[in-house]
């Protein structure tokens, strides 16, 4: 019998992630149910999307709490009431506790819209073009402690063209993310995707430079390799 992987999604904003994964599981490319997502904002566009697709919705801002690990707690006891399975970062920006990360060791993703390691943090997409770089792409990968640092599990890289602005690259590397993102997901919701320490396997086998790296768009179905 497949047992469905249960998801909870943390997001601040539009949610084109949470879009791309509700989507990929409602087409029955990813085994998977988000059973709610959660936001530190109020006004995240994201939670407009979770409520037509009928997933539950929370709100638990900042405001009330006095230091980062006293709302990481109340975050993760928000999180546990829905006994996921995987744990899903689409645009949460908040910086996370060690003892928050460290609670779901290797069931919390992240996506980041550099090619990791370079350009951790924000505004990555002026800093690529300010540095003059050829290529720009995002970064799924696991979530540790270290910002932006956690084991690489797929990349998808492109060209920087040279008519490309900030706008315009930035709206690449979204639809690279849509693509990508559900991808890692349905890897870890087959029972295909793990971490060992530090090492990402893929059906039980450290993943391959050839399976980390999209150089062009996928279009169909998701890939099962």
């Amino acid at each position: 019998m497949t047992t469905t992987c249960r998801i909870v999604v943390l997001i601040s904003g539009s949610g084109s992630n949470l879009q791309a994964i509700i989507d990929a599981i409602d087409t029955k490319q990813i085994p998977a149910e988000i059973v709610a997502v959660i936001s530190n904002k109020a006004e995240a566009y994201g939670l407009q999307r979770a409520a037509s697709a009928n997933i539950a919705t929370q709100v638990l801002p900042y405001a009330g709490f006095t230091d980062r690990q006293e709302y990481d707690q109340a975050l993760m006891a928000c999180i546990n009431q829905y006994q996921p399975d995987l744990i899903i970062l689409a645009g949460f920006m908040r910086i996370l506790s060690n003892e928050l990360v460290h609670h779901y060791p290797g069931r919390m993703l992240n996506i980041h819209p550099s090619l990791l390691p370079k350009y951790k943090g924000l505004n990555t997409h002026q800093r690529v073009l300010e540095a003059g770089e050829k290529e720009h792409g995002a970064t799924v990968h696991f979530v540790t402690p270290e910002l932006d640092s956690g084991p690489i599990i797929l990349q998808g890289k492109i060209p920087i063209l040279k008519t490309d602005n900030e706008q315009q690259l930035t709206q690449h590397i979204h639809k690279l993310e849509h693509q990508i993102y559900p991808q890692a997901v349905m890897w870890f919701a087959q029972g295909r995707l793990h971490l060992s320490g530090n090492t990402v396997l893929l059906d039980q086998h450290p993943i391959t430079p050839q399976q980390q790296i999209y150089t062009q768009s996928i279009t169909g179905q998701l890939s099962n390799n």
